[in-house]
C-alpha cells in the first residue's frame, strides 16, 4: 500500500501532452494506491484573476471564461475516451457555470472582495483536479476526487489564510486513510473557514497542500513533479554550467529557495521537514532523470558549498553618523520604520563602531522605506546626529549555501579571492551564526559575472 503524496504543478498540467505525461508518471507511482495534488492549469489562475478584476470594472468577462472551458474541454477531447466524455464535460460545465455565475455578481456589485476573490480563484485547481482524476482513472487506477475545502481548514484572512493544522490533520487521517490500489485525488491551493467559506493558501499553495497532506497521513515520500530536473547549484541563464543536486538538506533547500531557486517555496516545506518526510524533486518531461532530494541529510560530494543562488531588483540604504554611536535603540526605530511601512528587510549589516546600518531590501520598495526612515529619523537628521540616507539601485543579492561550510576555514577567503580576482567590488556582506550562507551585495552589471566565477571557484569538476 503506497504512502506516498504526489504533486503536479500547473506547468505539468499545461496542455494535452503534459497532463497526459503527467498521469502516466501518476499512474506508475500510484497503481498501490496514494494521493495525487493537482495546480491549476498552466495560466489559469492569472486568467482567473483577471477575470474578477475586469468584473469588478464592469466589463464583460464572458471571453475568459470561454477561454478556460476551451482549454478543458480540448484536453477531455485529446485524451478521454469518447464514451466517457459526457460524464466530466457535465461536470466541467457545472463548475463554469457556478464560476460564471460568481462572475457575474461580481459585474453587478462593481466590487470583487479578497473573500469573492479566493473564491473566483479557487475554480483552476477545482477544474483541473476534476479532468486528472478522470484521465487517471481512464488508465486503469481507481481514483478517489475530494474537496480540498473538507479537508484543509483556515482562519478567515483571505489570499494568504492560515491554516489550523491540528484540524486539518484530523481531517485529512479521516477522509484519506490509505487503501490499497485505490487513489486519492485533490485540489491544491485551496481550503476553507470553519464556516465552509472558500479560502487560498497563498503563493505555491498547491506544494503547500502536498506537504500538509503528506504530514498528516505521515507519507513515506512527497513528490514534487515540475518542469525542471531538480534543484540546481546556479541558475542556468547565468550559469551554463548548473548541474543539479542529487542530495540536499532541509536547511540548504529553504536557503536556496529564499534566494532565488523557485523549485519549492521554504514555507510549504514546514510541514514536512517537521516529521523528517523526504522531499523529491522530479520533471514530469524527463521522468527518468533521478531529480533532486531534500531530506535530513546535507549534500554530499565533498564540495564546501551547495549551490549559489541570487536574488536581483535590490536597492540599498545606508543609514550613517556620528550621533549613532552608542544610541540605544536605533536598530530598532530603524527596522520598526521599516515595519510600519510594509518594506521588508531582505539582509542588514552593522559595523561593530556603531556608525552606519546598511538595508538592504527590494528595489519596488526602496522610496516607501526612505520616506519612511526620514520620517522616524527627523530629529536625528536635524541635529546632524545623522548625516545622510544613501540610496543605491540597481544592485543585486548574490548568496552561496551549504551545510559544510560551517566550521570549515577558508570559505570566506576563497570566495573573496575569487571575487577580486575578477574585480568585482562587494558592497555589502552578511553572515549568520549558522554558517550556512554569506551573503554579499554587487551591481546588478556584476551579478551573472558573480556567479560564474563563484561557480568556477567552488563547484566545477
Amino acid at each position: 500500500m503506497s504512502r506516498t503524496v504526489i504533486k503536479f504543478g500547473g506547468s505539468s498540467l499545461a496542455d494535452s501532452e503534459r497532463l497526459q505525461q503527467a498521469m502516466q508518471v501518476a499512474r506508475t507511482r500510484l497503481a498501490d494506491g496514494g494521493v495525487m495534488v493537482c495546480s491549476a492549469m498552466g495560466g489559469t489562475t492569472d486568467v482567473l484573476i483577471a477575470a474578477a478584476r475586469e468584473a469588478a470594472g464592469g466589463s464583460d468577462v464572458r471571453e475568459q471564461v470561454e477561454g478556460i472551458r476551451a482549454r478543458h474541454v480540448a484536453v477531455v477531447r485529446d485524451l478521454c475516451p469518447p464514451r466517457g466524455q459526457a460524464a466530466i464535460l457535465t461536470e466541467l460545465q457545472l463548475l463554469l457555470a457556478e464560476l460564471d455565475e460568481v462572475l457575474h455578481g461580481v459585474s453587478l456589485l462593481r466590487e470583487c472582495s479578497p473573500r469573492t476573490l479566493d473564491l473566483v480563484m479557487s475554480f483552476g485547481e477545482r477544474l483541473s483536479t476534476a479532468v486528472a482524476s478522470r484521465l487517471l482513472g481512464d488508465l486503469g487506477v481507481e481514483t478517489r476526487l475530494l474537496d480540498a475545502r473538507e479537508l484543509i481548514l483556515t482562519d478567515a484572512e483571505h489570499g494568504i489564510a492560515t491554516v489550523q493544522f491540528e484540524a486539518t490533520y484530523r481531517r485529512v487521517r479521516a477522509a484519506l486513510q490509505p487503501q490499497s490500489g485505490i487513489a486519492c485525488v485533490v485540489p491544491g491551493f485551496i481550503g476553507a473557514t470553519a464556516d465552509g467559506v472558500t479560502t487560498t493558501l497563498g503563493r505555491d499553495g498547491s506544494d503547500y497542500t502536498a506537504s500538509l497532506l503528506a504530514a498528516a497521513l505521515h507519507a513515506d515520500e512527497l513528490q514534487i513533479w515540475t518542469d525542471v530536473d531538480g534543484v540546481l547549484s546556479a541558475d542556468p541563464r547565468h550559469v551554463p554550467e548548473a548541474f543539479v543536486i542529487g542530495q540536499l538538506s532541509y536547511q540548504e533547500a529553504m536557503e536556496m529557495s529564499y534566494f532565488g531557486a523557485r523549485v519549492i517555496h521554504p514555507y510549504t516545506m514546514v510541514p514536512v521537514v517537521e516529521q523528517a518526510i523526504p522531499i523529491l524533486i522530479k520533471n514530469t518531461l524527463r521522468p527518468e532523470q533521478p531529480g533532486s532530494r531534500i531530506s535530513e541529510q546535507p549534500s554530499g560530494g565533498g564540495r564546501a558549498i551547495t549551490g549559489i543562488a541570487s536574488v536581483d531588483s535590490i536597492a540599498l540604504i545606508n543609514v550613517e553618523g556620528g550621533g549613532m554611536l552608542g544610541a540605544r535603540g536605533m536598530a530598532a526605530r530603524v527596522l520598526g520604520a521599516l515595519a510600519r511601512a510594509s518594506a521588508n528587510v531582505m539582509m542588514i549589516s552593522q559595523a561593530s563602531s556603531e556608525h552606519s546600518i546598511c538595508l538592504v531590501l527590494d528595489t519596488d520598495e526602496a522610496d516607501r522605506a526612505l520616506a519612511a526612515l526620514r520620517s522616524e529619523l527627523a530629529l536625528e537628521l536635524e541635529t546632524k546626529r545623522i548625516d545622510t540616507f544613501d540610496l543605491r539601485r540597481d544592485l543585486a543579492i548574490v548568496a552561496i549555501i551549504g551545510e559544510n561550510m560551517r566550521g570549515t576555514p577558508g570559505i570566506a577567503g576563497k570566495l573573496f579571492a575569487a571575487l577580486g580576482g575578477a574585480g568585482i567590488n562587494v558592497l555589502a556582506i552578511a553572515q549568520g551564526s549558522s554558517e550556512r550562507n554569506i551573503s554579499l551585495v554587487v551591481t546588478a552589471a556584476d551579478e551573472r559575472r558573480a556567479l560564474q566565477v563563484i561557480h568556477r571557484a567552488f563547484l566545477s569538476p
